[in-house]
């Protein structure tokens, strides 16, 4: 059983979306975060990288930091740039990223179905990062930012969210990477019928936003005893046939400094090794090599790895095991300085521009993780690799802001 639940959301005024709506922060930099808010005091940056208006070379993590973006949440409130809903309701926000669409529920999830594994995690947290966002979250007493879970598709679910964008969209904005984002306010009898429609969904599963969600349940374990509707997380909740994933692709430098052709011979050792002429690998186990100023496609071998494992037949699995480990002595991907993850939206030429200015031995260009896989690895309470999905569209942020 999923439980979602409607919430008061603190959002723009319509007028003003397009000036509150930024990318997450994890997916932008200081200085790009700085860029972006340039000149904008509404930009929601000033909440989730609150570091840019702070002098430059401030530790992002200092107290100093965390205090500011309270202080920018209340101005953006005490400005009136966002404005609390009077009652709860559920929203709907749906995007367009070229030919890709995809509609959600944004929601309020439950910290005890995710403490109890009713939410399905595949990713293991990263401490530094998890305390990172505990005293982000605990000090603006809010979730500033959704995660992103997704379910096995209900039809009837569809097509009681597709009745809730019967209307002309409460917000309907382009951002400056050419996706549309639009939003409904979904009425009470509507909502209802959603909520309980959820009810018959035996899982929910974190796509994106595991350490967001980890950080949920240690604030409201902190905060038990306060009062405020800490119990419960910002989501926005996809049906599993609307996802995207793009391949999460690897830089690879050889500590030996073994040259492209003799790193070539060594893969050709395990794999089907042709030269091609893109850069994608065309169906899953086989996977894109950039070396020595070309692109090769690479196979694995029927028998290589254990297809009964839902982890060890991943594609990003069958690169650690038989290329990473064995040929580059490349152990612990978390933190080996000797390989870097560029994520599929920057596209090939970036991996070949990498490789070229930046002295990276080979780049490997992966098949996407697809999100049955990552269903499968979430069922058998598995972790999947560092790094394994990159999902597009990204949410944005400030649109909808849970309170607590």
């Amino acid at each position: 059983m999923a439980t979602l639940k409607p919430f008061c959301a603190l959002r723009p005024p319509a007028e003003l979306a397009q000036r509150v709506a930024s990318p997450p922060y994890d997916v932008v930099s200081t200085r790009e975060a700085r860029a972006l808010a340039k000149g904008n005091p509404d930009s929601f940056l000033r909440v989730s990288r609150p570091e840019i208006d702070l002098p430059e070379g401030t530790d992002e993590h200092a107290d100093a930091v965390y205090a500011k973006g309270a202080e920018n949440l209340a101005e953006l409130r005490r400005r009136g740039v966002l404005r609390a809903d009077p009652e709860p309701r559920f929203y709907v926000y749906a995007q367009r990223m070229g030919s890709h669409r995809q509609t959600g529920l944004v929601a309020c999830a439950s910290v005890a179905e995710y403490d109890a594994d009713t939410i399905k995690k595949h990713e293991k947290t990263r401490a530094d990062k998890e305390d990172d966002r505990v005293r982000h979250i605990d000090t603006l007493s809010a979730h500033d930012e959704p995660v992103f879970l997704t379910y096995r598709a209900v039809r009837e679910i569809d097509a009681a969210i597709e009745e809730a964008k019967r209307p002309a969209p409460d917000v309907d904005l382009v951002t400056a990477d050419g996706v549309a984002h639009q939003l409904w306010v979904v009425p009470p009898a509507l909502g209802a019928r959603i909520e309980a429609l959820f009810g018959a969904v035996s899982a929910l599963y974190v796509a994106d936003g595991h350490h967001r969600s980890a950080a949920a349940s240690r604030v409201h374990a902190r905060r038990k005893r306060m009062p405020g509707e800490h119990d419960a997380f910002l989501a926005v909740v996809f049906p599993h046939d609307q996802m995207q994933i793009l391949a999460y692709n690897r830089l690879v430098r050889d500590p030996r400094g073994r040259p492209a052709g003799a790193l070539l011979e060594e893969i050709a050792k395990v794999m089907d090794v042709k030269p091609a002429t893109s850069a994608m690998p065309g169906h899953p186990l086989s996977f894109g090599i950039h070396a020595g100023g070309r692109w090769y496609h690479a196979h694995a071998r029927p028998g290589s790895f254990p297809e009964g494992d839902p982890v060890a037949a991943l594609d990003c699995s069958i690169v650690q095991d038989q290329i990473l480990a064995p040929i580059f002595g490349i152990q612990d991907p978390r933190r080996d300085r000797n390989v870097d993850f560029v994520g599929g939206i920057r596209g090939a030429e970036e991996l070949e521009r990498r490789v070229r200015e930046e002295g990276w031995s080979i780049a490997l260009h992966l098949y996407p993780t697809r999100i049955e896989q990552l269903i499968a690895v979430s069922d058998a309470g598995k972790l999947m690799p560092p790094k394994s999905t990159w999902f597009e569209p990204k949410l944005r942020s400030g649109l909808f802001v849970h309170a607590f």
